[in-house]
């Protein structure tokens, strides 16, 4: 069979089962993800010696990133933490049937409005394995079949993993077809989900910036996009300087690989001396290479002179543009013609420049005092997430249970007809 034909039985499988979905109860849906979650620690040695011959086939690469490494790689406690995502993802509140939105009109027809799945989802994404986990499981918990395509960087571990999931999950009582994964690292496959009108209801792409383009720009299913993080933070004038520093190296360095990880420092003009210094420091200290403008370069003389595009660009390593700025108006001006929309911060003691910072910088979330890495679903309570959408249409930041569901009006009527 060529890989046109089995991606097309695979989503026609997926469009049976999503009608099954979509009435099943919340009690067996939540006992199919508790199965598939001990399926996978039950099983965790073969998903790890299938990510083993991925890394070694990786690591035989030229100039590999050990971002890209670090994405790919699991170990046992990923693997928990893969488990864990799914239980916690039974014990948040289901979306299915939820009304949001009720009226009873002049005549007498009582309108309700509720959420229901939208049916048929297929993911195409890159090297994160964890992915398949967290992808199926939001995707059964909304009532959603999904159909997945990983990178070929990971085929052996995704391969591994949803075989293992749909397996629990259909022993659960889960309609068969209702997780759909391709293994085949052909591009064929991709091509040929961007055009199966009527056997998928959405596509989301989650991964880099050229995935992401290809996928809006060739598909004919309606897309769900994610977006890339070029992030900022910006050290205002009243900044405490240590909260400014813990919040700036945690943004950068605890996890560099990830979309909400910073990828420029901003700092204001009249602090730049005193704080630039131990900034880059502590920065030098953990292993990142520092480009910066003219002004920070004339105070901190080891780094490297930074160029038009790195200000735009999404490094996913230990790689830190920095700017000094003149004041609030600039580094606003500065992220908002340069971020991609994702996750922005300021660190002020200022509450006007707080309120105005986030009143005026366009990006799905707009933190104070806080590190950008929180942008997740785990952390806003959202439980796992399918991505962080940086679009305005339908939703907008960490996309959950409810942004995996559409609406539908039930109306109730004693015999009205219209005039």
């Amino acid at each position: 069979m060529d890989i046109e034909a089995l991606v097309k039985e695979k989503a026609q499988a997926a469009k049976e089962a999503s009608r099954l979905l979509a009435v099943m109860k919340p009690e067996d849906k939540n006992r199919a993800l508790h199965a598939m979650a001990d399926m996978l620690e039950k099983r965790m040695r073969l998903i790890l010696d299938a990510n083993a011959e991925d890394l070694e086939e990786a690591r035989m690469k030229k100039a590999i990133k050990r971002s890209y490494l670090d994405r790919l790689m699991l170990d046992e406690s990923r693997i928990h933490a893969m488990a864990q995502g799914l239980r916690e993802t039974a014990a948040l509140a289901d979306p299915v049937g939820r009304g949001d939105f009720s009226t009873v009109r002049p005549n007498g027809l009582e309108i309700r409005r509720v959420r229901v799945p939208l049916g048929v989802v297929g993911i195409i994404y890159e090297a994160r394995p964890n992915v398949t986990s967290d992808a199926a499981g939001l995707c059964l918990k909304s009532g959603n079949a999904v159909l997945l395509r990983g990178g070929k960087e990971a085929i052996r571990s995704n391969t591994a993993i949803a075989s293992l999931l749909a397996q629990a999950a259909q022993e659960a009582g889960v309609p068969a077809g209702a997780i759909g994964f391709i293994d085949s690292a052909d591009r064929q496959g991709v091509e040929a989900m961007l055009h199966l009108d009527g056997l998928l209801d959405v596509v989301i792409p989650r991964g880099g910036a050229g995935l992401i383009r290809a996928v809006v720009q060739n598909s004919t299913v309606p897309v769900l996009e994610t977006g890339s993080g070029v992030c900022h933070t910006f050290v205002d004038e009243s900044a405490d300087l240590a909260m400014a520093e813990k919040i700036a190296l945690n943004a950068k360095v605890s996890r560099p690989s990830v979309c909400n990880a910073m990828e420029t420092l901003l700092v204001h003009e009249s602090i730049a001396e005193e704080f630039l210094p131990r900034l880059v420091r502590a920065m030098e200290a953990a292993g990142v290479e520092l480009r910066g403008c003219e002004k920070a370069r004339a105070i901190c003389t080891s780094l490297k002179e930074a160029q038009e595009e790195d200000w735009s660009t999404e490094y996913g390593d230990l790689i830190l543009s920095v700017k000094v700025v003149r004041d609030l108006e600039e580094a606003i001006a500065h992220i908002n013609r340069y971020n991609t929309g994702h996750s922005e911060t300021i660190v002020t003691n200022d509450v006007k420049h707080a309120h105005r910072f986030q009143a005026e910088v366009d990006a799905a979330a707009v933190y104070v005092n806080a590190s950008t890495r929180f942008t997740d679903g785990g952390e806003f309570g959202f439980g796992a997430e399918i991505g962080i959408s940086t679009q305005k249409l339908h939703a907008r930041g960490p996309m959950g249970l409810l942004e995996l569901t559409s609406m539908k009006y039930l109306i109730y009527g004693e015999g009205q007809v219209r005039e």
